[in-house]
């Protein structure tokens, strides 16, 4: 069997948890007898390629790459549907062939594959791995920070998201006054409504507003129509796209993890917790929030080593940094995945302080499989792999009093910390994973 995977971006450029997922499907699929293509996409404002589509391997795979540098979106819509890449992804499924379709994700592509798998009557499969299908911001995130359940009937509160963030770049006009959720909330409000009275209409804000509140039918539309089946990572995930009106056949299959599963050391006496943060150094991480909270520990009490980019959101990176003077906080930057472990090792505990929903994240299962006690903010998309007591601890969503408090209660017992270690584990790997998952390609002759 062919299968071919479309995912919005791939390694060795890019290696996050959608890129590793699709990664690892192929690996065993490949393993089995199947013949596997991934086809991803250059961001526009990445390096160009010389040609549109290009070719490579990566580990043995054959990689075909689309260049959107060439094929830019130039407004919202085009960002979820772009016409102008049906018929680019339409000969590279005619020269692929592939038996099935399977989207770990749609951005870049954007919805018109599903236009065009459906028009060469090609089995169609989702790994649906964040909000994209029904979320403009893709982080179920409402404008004042608060938890959203999805698009509003008015589509206002996706209004506000996309004014609160098109204020931070914007100095002119009135879009600069909704720099902040409430002021965002309030004119997405009156926006929505004057745009259909006569006579106040904007032509190009207005269109901009169509885009945004059509963007949640049109995907539906499209999910509904085209997806044969789809997998969440997470419960709350699936609930989330069933809530809001996708009806495609889902099952939830929790993410596999191949890691050295060896046990943790035992730590001395002398031993200085030593506390961890692996992601985006970015505010929707909540990295400011466990500086916070580790800067009320009694010095010298605890260590904190925080990896990841330091590039990503510069202004919000010196503001870390000034809170972290003089502190036994530690940026260590990015890391090899291979380094995973080891680093991981070293951890007495993760922390994962996200003030969004959070879908499984791959940082999180490995280092359950590490037998690292993890740290999470109370969202669904990591308690529904936490056992407070068991194998880590949660704490209030934003809170760096609740955050503190935890912290605080192991550093005053560390003890209580490294014995968590002994009931710290995540047994599912890989193979389990692209296993059950391949089953949901029920329609389809199993080789396997």
């Amino acid at each position: 069997m062919k299968i071919v995977f479309f995912v919005h971006c791939f390694f060795p450029d890019h290696f996050y948890g959608t890129e590793t997922y699709t990664l690892e499907l192929a690996k065993n699929y490949r393993k089995w007898g199947h013949d596997v293509v991934i086809v991803s996409a250059l961001f526009q404002g990445e390096p160009a390629a010389a040609e549109l589509i290009t070719r490579y391997e990566h580990e043995g795979f054959e990689v075909v790459l689309v260049d959107k540098n060439k094929i830019p979106h130039v407004n919202i819509k085009e960002t979820y549907y772009q016409a102008e890449m049906r018929p680019v992804l339409t000969d590279i499924l005619a020269d692929l062939k592939p038996d099935i379709v399977h989207v770990t994700h749609l951005i870049n592509h954007t919805s018109a594959l599903l236009e065009a798998t459906k028009a060469l009557d090609i089995p169609t499969y989702a790994t649906f791995t964040d909000f994209f299908g029904f979320c403009l911001t893709n982080k179920l995130e409402a404008a004042d920070g608060a938890l959203c359940a999805g698009p509003s009937r008015t589509r206002s509160n996706c209004v506000a998201c996309y004014l609160k963030e098109t204020a931070r770049t914007s100095k002119e006009g009135w879009i600069k006054y909704a720099n902040n959720g409430t002021s965002a909330k309030l004119i997405a409000s009156a926006v929505t409504a004057l745009r259909k009275m006569p006579g106040v209409k904007n032509s190009v804000f207005d269109q901009t507003i169509d885009y945004i509140a059509e963007r949640p039918d049109i995907l539906g539309a499209l999910y509904n129509g085209s997806y044969a089946g789809a997998v969440a990572p997470t419960t709350f995930l699936r609930e989330a796209y069933v809530n809001n009106d996708i009806k495609v056949p889902m099952k939830t299959l929790w993410f596999g993890i191949d890691v050295d599963r060896t046990p943790k050391p035992e730590r001395d006496a002398e031993h200085i917790p030593v506390i961890g943060f692996i992601g985006q150094i970015a505010p929707h991480k909540g990295t400011d929030l466990l500086i916070d909270a580790f800067n009320r520990l009694p010095k010298g009490s605890a260590r904190l080593l925080i990896y990841g980019p330091t590039d990503q959101d510069p202004a919000y990176m010196e503001e870390l940094k000034a809170k972290s003077a003089g502190t036994q906080i530690e940026f260590r930057g990015v890391f090899e995945s291979k380094d995973m472990v080891n680093i991981l090792r070293d951890m007495d505990t993760l922390v994962i302080p996200s003030r969004w929903y959070e879908n499984s994240p791959l940082v999180l299962l490995n280092a359950l499989a590490t037998h690292t006690p993890a740290l999470v903010s109370d969202v669904r998309g990591m308690t529904e792999f936490v056992e407070a007591g068991v194998n880590g601890e949660i704490f209030d969503r934003g809170s760096a009093e609740d955050l503190y408090r935890k912290l605080s209660a192991w550093v005053a017992n560390p003890q209580a910390l490294y014995d968590l270690a002994k009931t710290t584990n995540y047994e599912r790997t890989p193979e389990i994973m692209a296993r059950e998952t391949f089953a949901m390609y029920a329609k389809t002759p199993e080789t396997v």
